[in-house]
Formats: structure tokens, sequence, C-alpha cells
């Protein structure tokens, strides 16, 4: 993963300091890309440990549709907690409650969750969902039902940015749009990033991104090729520069490999247990606050 190092460089290098939405402050430059050889590891960073479990929670999560926290929750996953939070604590039930006891009545309390976990139509909505003019579009279904009969289009794409309904979202999508390409019996994937995180968000992206070519290479009967990550304004919050400059001071390990149960076959047939994780030896993870 020396490419993700090199990007973190650019930025404190190239960078400049800019006000953000969320009050933190940021490190920002604009423009990068970097390549990952799917056939030669599986790109997980090894400079500070990545919770793989909420990676592929989050992945199962978007391809359900689903858009509420409960799931995610249940199974111990917490990324997306903050910003449902900050509308419960700005309504007249918050009585004080921890963001920790929030989450408990949202694994809990279906009617609590209905009321307070959703976020809106993001991700999970527009990639199974996306409403249009005339009629709703699943997207993730049809982009796999192209790649299996015209592999040679150059409209293999998945948007998950419907201006209409911004509002209505918890966040506007920052990973907004992915595009497949097949050549010579690969898949690979290229995503186009708004809005990059680089010290919390990226290596999240990266894996999960990369786990979906993986998936969508394995149900369409091709292997995998590269992911092509693009991002647009990459900056790195000025609360994180510290955990930067010790993610820099490590030296990159070898990637692990995933493997996928074989027998699925049906994006939708995935479950948590069909994935396996080999040969990942990170450095200690690194903590650091999300910005909301």
């Amino acid at each position: 993963m020396k490419q993700y190092q090199e990007f973190l460089k650019t930025i404190l290098e190239r960078g400049v300091k800019k006000e953000d939405r969320t009050g933190v402050g940021t490190i920002s430059t604009f423009g990068y890309q970097m390549r990952f050889d799917l056939e030669k590891g599986f790109p997980l960073l090894t400079t500070k440990k990545i919770h793989l479990k909420s990676v592929i929670h989050e992945l199962l999560w978007f391809i359900k549709g689903d858009t509420n926290i409960q799931y995610l929750v249940q199974h111990g996953v917490r990324i997306w907690n903050e910003w449902p939070y900050k509308r419960f604590i700005e309504s007249v039930d918050y009585q004080g409650e921890s963001i920790d006891d929030f989450a408990k009545r949202i694994a809990t309390n279906s009617e609590f969750a209905d009321k307070y976990g959703d976020l809106g139509p993001v991700y999970g909505s527009q990639w199974r969902n996306f409403e249009g003019k005339k009629r709703a579009v699943d997207q993730l279904h049809d982009v796999i039902e192209m790649i299996k009969s015209d592999p040679n289009s150059r409209r293999l794409i998945v948007n998950s940015w419907n201006p209409p309904l911004l509002d209505d979202m918890a966040l506007p999508p920052c990973h907004v749009m992915y595009q497949f390409y097949v050549s010579q019996g690969r898949l690979s994937c290229q995503l186009y990033q708004r809005s990059a995180d680089a010290f919390l968000g990226v290596p999240f992206n990266i894996a999960s991104y990369a786990l979906l070519t993986l998936m969508v290479a394995q149900v369409t009967g091709l292997r995998p090729g590269e992911f092509v990550h693009t991002l647009g304004d990459c900056h790195i919050y000025l609360n994180h520069l510290d955990q930067v400059k010790l993610q820099l001071s490590r030296e990159p390990r070898a990637l692990p490999r995933l493997i996928l149960n074989p027998d699925i076959l049906d994006i939708e047939e995935f479950s948590f247990e069909d994935f396996s994780i080999v040969d990942y030896d990170p450095h200690p993870a690194i903590k650091g606050k999300v910005a909301v």
C-alpha cells in the first residue's frame, strides 16, 4: 500500500489550509488517482489495522438497499452512528443519552430505529432504487446483467449522486460514481470520490470497492482486474495530522488475500461468513475522531 502513503505525502506537500463544513479545518489538494492490481493482493491498509468486519457489513448493507443503521449497529458497526445521533440530540426526545445509549436503543427498538435510525436515500437506496422520471432503477442489478450480456459497454456505471434527493440524505454521497471495465477476462472498477477524508475514510473506501469488484467479478465469471481510485477534494483534517505522521513513519507490509466463497454466484446471496482474510499482518490501529 505504498500508493496510499504517497497519497498522504502529496496532500501534506501540495495541500493548502481550507475551512470546511464541519468547522474542523483541513489541508486539502484537488485531484489524485491510485491504482491497485487485485490479483496481486487485497488492498487493505497495513500501516494501521482496518476493521474489515465493518467494511464487509457496510457493503452488504449497501447491496441490500438498506438505509437504516439498525442492521449495522446490530452487527457491531458504528461508522454511521454520528449522523443520526446528531439529529436525535436536536429532537424533543433527547434526554441526555450518550451516543452508545443511542446505538443500543437503535439495535433493540425497531420503532425507535424507524424514527431515528434512517439516513434517508443514501448509497443503498441509490444503488438499488434510483428514482427516475418514469421509474425507479436497480442500478446494481442492471450493471451486473450488462457485464454478462455486453461486457464491452462503456455504460457500466452506478451513480449515487441524485441531486433532487440530496437534501433528504443525512450525508450527500462522498463516493459518488463507479464504473466497471472488462478486458481480457478481467473486471476492473474505477471509483470517483468527490470528497476524500484521507486518514479515516479513504482506507475504508479502498477496501470496500476492492471487495465489491471481487464480488461482481465472481458473479459474472470474470477474474479481478484493477481497482482505480480517482479522488476530487483530497483532505487531511487538522485534528488528524499527528495520526498521519505516525502512519507515515511505518513501513507498509505485504498485502493480505481475501477469499470469497466460490459457491456464491448471486450478488444478493453473499453473507458475512462468505469472506475470509488470509495473511493480514497490520501495524496497530490508530484512532481518530470523525468530523460530522
